[in-house]
């Protein structure tokens, strides 16, 4: 085998085993809720897994780029989209999951709660920042757009991050810790994204 079929080898496989992580936690929460093991309120626990699953996602795409850039690791960057796109199918599946399971399409209540709780505006928000995201992830819009208006638009997710933590944030009644875990790593990876721009603009200027 060549290396250059060698390499193409190794990074389909990689590939197909970051799609198969990221599908499995949609898989077990499917077999628990098929099994009746999402406890004493399975809908809720459903949306809330889908709705974390969505975040942790989000928090590893936010993280590519400062972990490619420190690394010196810039194989990573092929990775990013992929990752931003599964957090979007998690996200969708945590708002379906809601309009469906919980709200029983009751569009004038569903409006309502948007209007009424602040946690689910920001969500709402959040996913409505990444929909442009996730339909011009394709080589071809990529092309379309260009290099340059492509990465201008999807600096949305520097906004969509901060809300979608925000929303866990508020969502939570109670213990906040570990929605405030979340809050302070995407503050962190932001906080590392605007030092690393600011290191790249001084090298420009140089």
């Amino acid at each position: 085998m060549s290396g250059d079929r060698r390499k193409r080898t190794l990074a389909l496989g990689t590939r197909s085993a970051v799609h198969f992580l990221c599908l499995l936690p949609l898989a077990v929460l499917l077999v628990q809720g098929g099994i009746g093991d999402l406890g004493a309120n399975p809908i809720e626990a459903l949306i809330r897994g889908l709705g974390d699953w969505a975040l942790r996602f989000l928090v590893v795409a936010l993280a590519v780029t400062p972990v490619r850039r420190l690394a010196g690791w810039p194989g990573l960057a092929s990775y990013r989209r992929m990752v931003g796109l599964w957090a979007f199918a998690y996200a969708g599946l945590h708002v379906s999951a809601y309009v469906v399971l919980d709200q029983y399409f009751d569009w004038t209540n569903i409006g309502g709660e948007i209007l009424k709780h602040k946690f689910i505006t920001a969500g709402m928000l959040a996913l409505t920042l990444l929909m442009p995201l996730a339909a011009t992830s394709t080589r071809g819009m990529i092309r379309r757009l260009g290099g340059v208006r492509w990465r201008r638009l999807h600096r949305l997710v520097y906004l969509a991050g901060p809300l979608a933590a925000v929303h866990y944030v508020w969502m939570v009644k109670a213990d906040i810790r570990q929605p405030l875990v979340y809050l302070a790593i995407v503050a962190g990876l932001l906080a590392c994204r605007v030092a690393l721009w600011l290191h790249s603009r001084s090298h420009i200027r140089q």
